[in-house]
């Protein structure tokens, strides 16, 4: 009995207005079209309890705040660089190495300013003329931009370039010695690029060398149209390579390549495999409705092609779609099909690290991105599981139910589990027949709990690069994500399990790294030095891990930061150590509940300020939280009423804002006891205290006639004061902006009186010293 399958009715082209060749699909929706597709987007989008409300980092940062903080440092190349996007960190010795434009960097890890090695490597003269007559441009694509930066053994480097759409490979030579290292390009070494490295700087790559064999996922053309996934030998003489086959549209679609891991499926060395990771346009989309899918694919090491059929070509090549999506109502997903980048976290077992991916959405509706994670148990589930099939080029993909060849399509050969099958060139012709069209898995991987970890919709940016941290904390172990944005900003997540497969995201920080707008490129990290290595087009900037001493000065508020790598350490939040010996650490990342961790007598004692406020006039009373996902509400004590306290209105004369409560109008009945509350998660606790108090504006009247010149200016608000409040919504700023401004303006003016008082103070010591030790007279 079959399976019935929903299928959405295709969409016909209207009779006469065929489709010139080669122009893309564009559908012009009709208005009442666009609000319907609107709304079922509304409706693919989780809701009631499975909405996620976006919460702002607790700690965001600016370039300026990290580079007066001292907790970034940048490399810029001095302006004669750029275009960073090769990075190969050797956490033994200290180096970092960099590619950019015609130049490769040694840097020390500790100390990027510090240039230890620089290597100049243009294109020739005569590609650089051939590259600008193709016209692409001299300055940004005519370069020798390296794209590959990969260890070799313990004293060479394999590197690659574009060489101005012409592609080279080299190697670097760095010595024996740790200090002085030779760190030179050997020029004997230079061959072509090709089928290892792109041609343009600009195009989507991955590359993994293994055993002397660079996997490569790249375009072997000036113009970008035959990609393939090479296996090249870089150890010279007479190259042996094998590929995918070219111009095959079931093998490899238009592919972008993110990026490949060499990862063991079993004890056996015949078993290993290595995993790349792109997207592509889905061959299961039809003519006129394109769309992007992520996959995941695989080859094995030892395949070395077929014998009479797919000679130099791929005989162990599946792939399978890798699916990251948010369940909705009725069935429906939301989907981010477009992968941006990969990280393999290997774990204590080399077999099964988990996988984690960034991927963003194609849809012209909505824009987000999400990180999706995946064990290699689903991944291996897709690739034993059944084939896609496909009977002819007007047929559907349909699941293969036919017989199944022996050894299994995809199975590498292994002298020990069948002697008969010493190699791929020893398979039966039935399994390589099978393997020419059979490369899809008919499974998705789905990621774990089904649902992202983290996810991003209305936010400005989009994510596109991540690197992953698992850390030890007193209550577990914990991911620590490291997203970086195209518009220089990194963001520190760390996601709690819940009940019912649901998930906490938690932005820890939001790091603007670079001075400039741009697009992260790359990032490493050092575990041993706990520092992250970020690159872009503009630099190399280097990050501590954590900033623990910016969450606060109080046990409260670094056990509300929820930090893994923070700890309240009796007199600071100090970085965390896992240790037995020092029980005094207070640290909480689950729940972050200070009730439990913290002596909240510590730091809760808030001071009562007296405010006074003219009858008629308006005042605010400021109250301003250290953290973004801190929520503040305010409460009120009148007079009369001596325990009960109501909370402040939200509406009327009362404005709430980001920096405090605004009180217009003031009324005698508006004194009182003001506190200002402090919300995050289940815990609360006393910002401010304020005790308001009104003076009638017959008082204020009564004593400015008294008083000398008669000007009406009362001593304590002065008159420019009292006009400033009345000019509120009349000129063009508004409310919250006026506020703004009067808030910095005092603060200016706060700053300056101190430093005119530390300077009075300061001279005034001078004086004295001048005083009391007179200079000597002069002997003459």
């Amino acid at each position: 009995m079959g399976t019935a399958v929903l299928r959405r009715p295709a969409v016909g082209r209207p009779v006469g207005l065929q489709r010139p060749p080669g122009e893309r699909t564009q559908i012009l929706w009709p208005r009442r079209t666009c609000l319907l597709v609107l709304l079922l987007h509304k409706l693919l989008l989780p809701t009631s309890s499975e909405a996620r409300q976006e919460i702002p980092a607790r700690l965001q940062l600016s370039y300026s705040d990290l580079w007066s903080a001292n907790s970034s440092a940048v490399f810029s190349g001095n302006g004669v660089s750029g275009s960073y996007q090769a990075l190969l960190l050797d956490e033994d010795r200290g180096w970092l190495l960099v590619g950019g434009r015609d130049h490769i960097y040694m840097l020390n890890c500790d100390n990027l300013e510090q240039l230890a090695h620089k290597i100049y490597w243009p294109a020739p003269k005569e590609q650089v003329e051939h590259c600008r007559q193709a016209g692409k441009n001299i300055v940004t694509d005519c370069a020798n931009h390296i794209r590959l930066l990969q260890a070799f053994n313990k004293t060479h480097v394999y590197v690659c370039g574009t060489g101005a759409y012409h592609p080279v490979c080299a190697y670097i030579d760095l010595g024996h010695s740790t200090e002085e290292p030779s760190f030179r390009l050997l020029s004997h070494t230079v061959e072509s690029g090709r089928g290892k490295c792109p041609y343009s700087p600009l195009e989507p790559f991955t590359a993994r060398l293994s055993d002397g064999n660079l996997y490569a996922g790249t375009s072997v053309d000036f113009m970008g149209t035959n990609a393939a996934i090479f296996r090249t030998s870089i150890y010279g003489g007479s190259p042996h390579y094998i590929r995918t086959e070219a111009y095959q549209d079931h093998w490899l679609n238009e592919p972008e390549f993110v990026g490949s891991f060499s990862i063991p499926d079993t004890h056996s060395l015949d078993d290993d495999k290595i995993y790349f990771f792109f997207r592509e346009t889905a061959v299961e989309s039809s003519q006129w409705d394109k769309r992007i899918y992520s996959r995941v694919a695989r080859v094995c090491k030892n395949d070395i092609g077929g014998k009479r059929s797919l000679i130099n070509r791929w005989t162990t090549f599946l792939k399978a779609r890798l699916v990251c999506s948010v369940p909705g109502q009725d069935g429906w997903d939301t989907h981010f099909d477009v992968l941006e980048d990969i990280f393999v976290l290997e774990t204590k077992d080399p077999q099964n690290p988990v996988i984690y991916g960034v991927f963003s959405t194609s849809s012209s509706v909505f824009k987000g991105s999400a990180v999706c994670v995946y064990s290699m148990a689903s991944i291996r589930a897709a690739f034993n599981g059944p084939f896609s099939h496909k009977e002819g080029p007007d047929y559907s993909w349909v699941e293969y139910k036919g017989r199944i060849p022996y050894p299994r399509p995809g199975t590498c050969p292994s002298e020990t589990y069948d002697p008969l099958h010493k190699s791929t060139r020893d398979f039966p012709d039935d399994v390589v027949s099978f393997m020419r069209g059979h490369q899809l898995m008919w499974e998705p991987v789905l990621p774990i709990n089904r649902r992202p970890v983290f996810m991003r919709v209305s936010a400005p940016y989009s994510l596109q690069k991540i690197v992953v941290d698992r850390v030890d904390a007193d209550d577990g172990q914990y991911d620590v994500l490291y997203l970086g944005t195209d518009d220089s900003k990194i963001l520190k997540v760390i996601s709690i399990p819940r009940e019912n497969w649901e998930t906490e995201e938690i932005v820890l920080e939001e790091l603007t790294v670079f001075q400039k707008l741009t697009p992260i490129l790359n990032i490493e990290l050092s575990t041993k030095r706990q520092f992250l290595y970020v690159s872009s087009d503009v630099g190399v900037t280097r990050l501590s891990l954590q900033r623990c001493q910016l969450y606060g000065l109080a046990c409260m508020d670094c056990c509300l930061a929820r930090d893994p790598y923070c700890a309240w350490d009796g007199t600071a939040c100090s970085p965390y150590f896992p240790s037995n010996k020092r029980r005094a650490r207070r640290q909480d990342v689950r729940y972050g509940d200070p009730r439990i961790q913290c002596d909240l007598e510590d730091g809760q004692i808030v001071e009562e300020r007296v405010m006074y406020g003219v009858e008629g006039n308006s005042t605010f009373l400021e109250c301003v939280p250290r953290s973004q996902q801190t929520s503040a509400k305010w409460t009120v004590q009148y007079p009369l009423a001596a325990t009960s306290r109501d909370l402040l209105p939200t509406e009327g004369r009362v404005v709430h804002m980001a920096r405090g409560a605004l009180i217009q109008r003031l009324d005698p009945a508006d004194a009182g006891l003001y506190t200002c509350l402090a919300q995050e998660h289940t815990f609360s606790h006393v910002l401010a205290r304020y005790r308001l108090v009104v003076v009638s504006q017959q008082r204020m009247v009564t004593r400015s006639s008294r008083e000398p010149g008669g000007t009406g200016a009362h001593p304590q608000y002065g008159q420019k004061s009292y006009k400033d409040w009345h000019l509120i919504g009349k000129g063009s700023l508004g409310m919250d902006e006026y506020c703004e401004q009067l808030w910095y303006r005092e603060k200016r003016r706060q700053q300056k009186l101190r430093s005119l008082k530390w300077k009075h103070a300061a001279d005034s010591r001078k004086a004295r010293v001048r005083r009391h030790n007179p200079p000597s007279p002069s002997p003459l």
